[in-house]
């Protein structure tokens, strides 16, 4: 695993072995997980979602606490995965690291309690699976505009975006900033650490 630019974002390059029949990879291993981002994951959930080209998904993150770890790969297809800093008192806040994520390489992103992710569909197949340390608790989840001018995400400009009537209507990072939805970088990190 290699770390992202975003402290609490790493992602995973495993090796894939190919033969006459197809593949086989581990997309996922606590112990080395463990070993790069120095706790364990506690697993609470486990989710998927299929998307059609230029469905852009997020920047959606919860309410720490509890907050929500995620370790998600796209399994079909392909998709632009993009981690953004929301946690307030970040040395990183604003910022955002993006990786392509798609059914041949069979890269891994692990995101932290406290980071914002989004992702924008780029084939009419991409199916994404996710791992996740708490359950889906709708009044606890938050999200913040994916085209929001002052976050300058580099979607890609060939692809006409389509977003859920939730994602549409989400603050701005300034916005939701200015309303306290956003979660605080020092209880992210303390939470990080209490879950291993």
């Amino acid at each position: 695993m290699r770390s992202l630019g975003l402290a609490g974002a790493w992602v995973l390059e495993p090796t894939v072995f190919p033969d006459e029949r197809g593949t086989f990879h581990e997309w996922y291993r606590a112990d080395e997980l463990c070993e790069a981002v120095g706790h364990e994951l506690s697993l609470a959930q486990a989710s998927c979602s299929t998307s059609r080209r230029g469905v852009l998904r997020g920047v959606h993150f919860a309410d720490v606490p509890p907050g929500q770890a995620k370790y998600l790969t796209c399994v079909t297809g392909a998709v632009l995965d993009v981690v953004v800093d929301v946690r307030v008192g970040s040395p990183t806040f604003g910022r955002w690291e993006s990786v392509r994520l798609d059914g041949s390489t069979r890269r891994a992103l692990f995101l932290a309690e406290g980071l914002g992710h989004a992702f924008m569909a780029l084939t009419d197949d991409a199916t994404m699976v996710y791992l996740c340390s708490t359950g889906h608790a709708p009044e606890r989840e938050q999200a913040v505009h994916p085209l929001d001018p002052d976050l300058s995400i580099d979607w890609p400009m060939d692809i006409p975006p389509k977003l859920s009537a939730r994602d549409a209507g989400a603050p701005s990072l300034a916005e939701a900033h200015q309303s306290g939805m956003l979660p605080q970088y020092a209880d992210c990190v303390g939470r990080s650490v209490a879950s291993g």
